[in-house]
């Protein structure tokens, strides 16, 4: 089993937001649940982000709540073959060459703009 040193050593990836309406910085670790922070500049997110993760893996391993370690995205190749109806590939290669980029990029940005929708909700 490990110990707290063994998780604080890991690297978790951290997410940090802008918050317009308040001021400052709000940074959290999508791999641990809940363990969220802020900080009125970037560096002082980032700061207080140690003491955060530090608290939840501490009242984590305390109350027996399973800990998942850091994605990894060395997993993933960035590349997946998909089939797509004929008439599909037709209006996808259509829209990317009224934009003017290849069918590529234009399947890139649609999956990324709904992703992010996805993930927002």
């Amino acid at each position: 089993m490990k110990k707290l040193n063994d998780y604080m050593a890991l690297s978790y990836r951290m997410e940090i937001v802008e918050d317009k309406d308040e001021g400052g910085y709000v940074l959290s670790y999508p791999d641990l649940p809940g363990c969220i922070t802020c900080g009125d500049t970037m560096q002082d997110a980032i700061i207080n982000a140690q003491d955060a993760k530090k608290a939840w893996l501490e009242a984590a391993l305390e109350e027996g709540i399973e800990i998942y370690e850091p994605d990894s995205l060395e997993d993933y190749s960035g590349q997946f073959k998909l089939r797509i109806p004929r008439s599909l590939h037709k209006s996808l290669a259509e829209h990317s060459k009224k934009e003017g980029i290849s069918m590529n990029q234009y399947c890139l940005y649609l999956l990324t703009k709904n992703d992010a929708f996805f993930t927002s909700k």
